[in-house]
């Protein structure tokens, strides 16, 4: 394993100084050669993840391959990321952008194809050398994306080994490669776990927080369209986006009429004499956590495996709940179509729900609204620590930004100190460069 190690460090070290030489037109023309390739695989790749992991809906993971390229590359593409990138004659300040160095990718097995992509992307586009290192679960879909852009990557002109990914991917490796000294950051994506192995591996990284993302719908709205954003958002991909809704907050003179809203559009509440028997199913109560079984499976999946009475071909099983906590395994981050919903008494009360829903489990990350009224949406996004406040839209793609916003496209979504991250931001290129400050004397002139 040692060799193994020393040879990916190695060769992104040579890539690294390979990069250096390299303008930015040499750079936007291999960016925009991978993304081309990206986009045109984008089909292919999406079955090739559903096919291996067992996880989410083809058709989905097309639009988040679309996201992590076409998206991105947009974002991305008239940035400047080689040699002088601004000069203010009158701060005196000139602005050199370097790249960071080795970058390791961590890659889950949620979103395996796209995240592979984006990070690709990202990487090449600031001259840094990526090695990837992902989930068994999704070797084979992974693989084959990373070998394909590599390709296209090298036809384009990028230096040997610019992209390179653990084969037969173990904790063991990739921990390794982690505290290597030779490795200059860590992306981190991926299970709560192992983005804190990246953050006390000594290794300067980026890493994201879990989701618990509370949705506040305000008297203010119609609640067919907050339905219909929540359906279409929860039930993206089978839930599999940490920025998808957990539990719907709503004032309780209107539950009943969410909840018949919720049950013409297909979604199936569950009775209070079946909650034991999902809950048993869907969490385990010794690991306090979502059962890895039914992530990114579908609502008739689970249902059935649970045994509940629900009809064939439901999309989103909704659960009323009232309390918050560890014991009460609904009230936390579920990576599937399976969500809570809270009655409150008024705003001030659904406000306090919320708050109290994300710091049980998702601290930083993501809160979402649905208000005509500017000052309660103003009220709520200063009253609950998240990074992105979606409002009026879908949470799952509207925090992943570019397609309901103008939030940076991205599949790595910073916490901040409340998700123990070292930024709120939607990581893109930009994080993954080192600036250099030219600064000059200013001359102060007396009167």
């Amino acid at each position: 394993m040692i060799q193994e190690i020393d040879k990916y460090l190695n060769n992104a070290k040579l890539s690294a100084v390979a990069f250096n030489g390299y303008t930015q037109v040499d750079i936007d023309k291999i960016v925009t050669a991978v993304y081309l390739a990206g986009m045109k695989n984008s089909v292919k790749m999406a079955k090739m993840a559903v096919a291996e992991t067992g996880m989410g809906k083809w058709e989905d993971k097309v639009i988040k391959n679309t996201l992590s390229t076409k998206y991105v590359y947009e974002d991305i593409k008239n940035l400047k990321t080689v040699g002088v990138i601004s000069t203010n004659k009158v701060e005196g300040i000139t602005e050199i952008a370097q790249p960071i160095g080795p970058i390791l990718a961590i890659i889950p097995s949620t979103n395996p194809t796209s995240t592979v992509m984006f990070k690709i992307l990202i990487a090449l586009k600031t001259r840094n050398p990526i090695i990837i290192s992902f989930s068994h679960l999704a070797q084979k879909s992974c693989s084959y994306t990373a070998e394909l852009l590599y390709k296209v990557a090298r036809e384009a002109g990028a230096p040997k080994n610019c992209i390179q990914w653990v084969k037969n991917p173990k904790r063991e490796k990739t921990t390794a490669l982690m505290k290597d000294r030779r490795l200059s950051l860590i992306l981190a994506t991926g299970g709560e776990g192992l983005v804190n192995a990246a953050y006390s591996s000594g290794t300067p990284a980026l890493g994201v927080g879990p989701g618990n993302v509370p949705v506040l719908i305000d008297d203010s709205v119609d609640i067919s369209f907050a339905i219909e954003q929540i359906m279409i958002s929860k039930t993206f991909d089978n839930g599999t986006i940490c920025a998808s809704e957990q539990a719907i907050v709503i004032n309780k003179n209107r539950l009943q009429e969410a909840l018949e809203t919720l049950k013409k559009q297909n979604a199936y509440i569950v009775p209070k004499h079946e909650i034991e028997a999902l809950e048993k199913s869907i969490y385990n109560s010794e690991r306090e956590m979502m059962s890895s079984d039914i992530v990114g499976k579908s609502a008739s999946f689970i249902a059935q495996k649970a045994g509940l009475n629900a009809p064939e071909n439901i999309s989103l099983l909704v659960v009323e709940q009232t309390k918050i906590g560890k014991e009460y395994p609904l009230s936390s981050e579920i990576l599937a179509p399976v969500i809570a919903i809270y009655a409150s008494d008024d705003f001030n009360d659904a406000v306090r729900i919320c708050k109290e829903i994300n710091t049980h489990g998702g601290m930083g990350h993501t809160a979402s609204i649905f208000s005509n009224d500017d000052s309660k949406i103003s009220e709520y996004s200063m009253s609950i620590n998240a990074g992105r406040i979606i409002v009026n839209s879908p949470s799952a793609q509207g925090a992943v930004g570019g397609i309901y916003n103008n939030l940076s496209p991205s599949l790595t979504l910073g916490c901040g100190s409340g998700g123990r991250n070292i930024t709120t931001d939607n990581i893109t290129a930009k994080h993954l460069l080192n600036i250099q400050r030219i600064a000059k004397p200013i001359y102060l002139k007396c009167s």
